[in-house]
């Protein structure tokens, strides 16, 4: 595999930078991860750096060099990352859980396919052109009308995220096959918050990712002033293997099966299940359900 990637992550004008994004590869698989700690619950930089990590941690158990199945592999890793999540707030006695989005991409055998949960987008770029993006889980982007009651609701926002007490929705897309010079781009909202559809996929298609993602970041923090959210973003430009006898970016061509590289911070997954099945991720849904009951009774 050949390909340029460049990555960054500003605070904005916030406290603090809830986002978390990164990138691994072996020889023949690469994995592209951003997530945005929701506010409004607590930790949301600890939601995103475990499903982060999680991820990151599977990606290397199961990429040798390659992943078997990519679609299982990404729906697998989310629901995998929304269980550590839901047990660190089990673990912590926690009355509310920590939430955060996710867009994941993998880039396999000549093709991309990647998963969503929240309003973390991707967006694809080919010969300057948006070939596609993903649709954000909010009520601003459902095809169809609300449900009656909820037509007063916020439409910006979402109904669903890693974390919540409540199994996430996603969505998932690929594999697409990759064509040399396609541009694929990962951002909180921050970035499109801030900028249209059409001047972030401009930008990225008519500059390489290493100069598009920084002046990109920039302007959305110049347009969105002191207010603005964390804005970060990660984005990779694909190289067609026998295009170039060499590369600016990353070339993989060299190494061996058993390397693992990665820009994701390791941490405390001991104890990672293996069978995340749908009553493991009940049980700690009752758990910390239970934990909010309890001390509601003690405050009566």
């Amino acid at each position: 595999m050949k390909f340029s990637v460049f990555q960054i992550s500003r605070r904005g004008g916030r406290e603090k930078n809830e986002d978390r994004m990164g990138y691994c590869y072996t020889r023949e698989s690469g994995l592209f991860v951003l997530a945005d700690g929701m506010g409004g619950h607590p930790e949301g930089e600890v939601a995103a750096q475990i499903a982060l990590q999680t991820i990151s941690a599977l990606f290397q158990r199961q990429a040798k060099p390659q992943l078997d199945n990519v679609q299982e592999f990404l729906s697998s890793a989310l629901l995998a990352a929304h269980h550590q999540i839901l047990r660190y707030a089990s673990e912590k006695g926690m009355l509310d859980t920590p939430r955060t989005t996710l867009v994941a991409v993998v880039v396999q055998a000549g093709a991309a396919s990647w998963i969503h949960c929240g309003d973390s987008r991707l967006y694809m770029v080919r010969g300057g052109e948006l070939l596609t993006r993903t649709r954000d889980h909010s009520y601003l982007e459902l095809r169809n009308a609300p449900p009656p009651g909820l037509d007063r609701i916020n439409r910006n926002v979402l109904f669903t995220c890693l974390g919540s007490p409540t199994k996430p929705i996603f969505d998932s897309t690929g594999p697409v096959h990759l064509e040399q010079g396609d541009r694929i781009l990962l951002c909180s909202d921050g970035l499109w918050g801030a900028l249209s559809d059409e001047e972030i996929a401009s930008q990225l298609g008519r500059q390489t990712v290493s100069h598009a993602v920084p002046d990109l970041v920039e302007a959305a923090l110049r347009k969105a002033g002191e207010g603005s959210d964390n804005v970060t973003v990660v984005a990779l430009e694909w190289e067609t293997p026998d295009a170039f006898e060499s590369t600016q970016g990353v070339s993989t061509d060299s190494i061996s099966d058993d390397v693992f590289a990665s820009t994701i911070q390791a941490g405390p997954l001991d104890g990672l299940v293996d069978d995340l099945d749908d009553d493991a991720i009940e049980r700690s849904i009752a758990e910390i359900n239970e934990a909010i009951r309890r001390s509601a009774a003690r405050k009566v």
